[in-house]
């Protein structure tokens, strides 16, 4: 059976968070939505809240995974952590925002990949 692209990303937001957890990390949630749009995983690690984007690319043909985290998918990633610091109440913690690259086999970690400011 072919596994759809929709599959592979489910498969490696799982392997994205099982990566999180070996380092530390505690899942709070997975594919959060909201009406602006979702984020891959939120997590936290001593006592930061991380908002990870999961990205894959067979290859780097087109540039590689994290480079597609271009400023408009930022600036929906950053109004859909402000849904979540809402709905949690979180108005007093930190944050960052962090980004999983799967490409060619392997997985980069970008911690703080960008700012709240997109």
């Amino acid at each position: 059976m072919k596994q759809t692209s929709v599959g592979i990303g489910a498969s490696r937001e799982l392997l994205a968070a099982r990566y999180l957890r070996q380092k530390g990390y505690k899942i709070q949630q997975l594919n959060y939505r909201c009406a602006v749009g979702e984020i891959d995983i939120v997590a936290r690690l001593s006592g930061i809240y991380v908002f990870v984007e999961v990205r894959s690319r067979k290859n780097d043909d087109f540039g590689s995974p994290e480079e597609s985290v271009d400023e408009f998918k930022r600036r929906r990633i950053v109004k859909t952590a402000h849904c979540y610091i809402k709905e949690h109440s979180l108005y007093n913690s930190d944050f960052r925002f962090d980004v999983v690259a799967f490409s060619g086999g392997r997985l980069e970690h970008y911690e703080n990949a960008f700012d709240a400011e997109g």
